[in-house]
């Protein structure tokens, strides 16, 4: 009779254990890159945050933004008047590329001087 209980009772906390017991994946946090690719979309002259894509995008301070013009037209890449980090890429001919370090942390805004609509945010953290 004894036997008849005990049995019954350990596999009941075997059962419980094994519920507890469960195997979960780690998950990874990521932080900002060191390093961002965004591109002048094709038509962006007609575009206003979406020309530049990803926008906005985050970056790890010391971290370098480059931007590739996808499209058929010159754009640049330039800081907004007052940003304590001045980008200037000048003229990006179609297939051509700008690369800018940013060393300091803030929110950085950014247009395209021949099409002022264009707009996009670094964020340096």
């Amino acid at each position: 009779m004894l036997r008849t209980f005990i049995l019954p009772a350990m596999l009941v906390a075997a059962g419980s254990v094994a519920a507890c017991s469960t195997v979960s994946t780690p998950t990874t946090l990521t932080g900002p890159t060191s390093t961002s690719n965004v591109s002048i979309v094709a038509g962006s002259s007609t575009k206003t945050t979406t020309a530049y894509s990803p926008n906005p995008v985050t970056i790890a301070k010391g971290g370098t933004v480059t931007w590739t013009n996808n499209d058929t037209t010159t754009h640049t890449s330039t800081s907004d008047p007052g940003m304590t980090t001045s980008c200037s890429s000048g003229s990006i001919a179609p297939g051509a590329s700008f690369s800018q370090t940013f060393n300091s942390a803030g929110t950085f805004t950014y247009h395209c001087t021949i099409h002022p609509g264009m707009v996009g945010t670094v964020t340096v953290q």
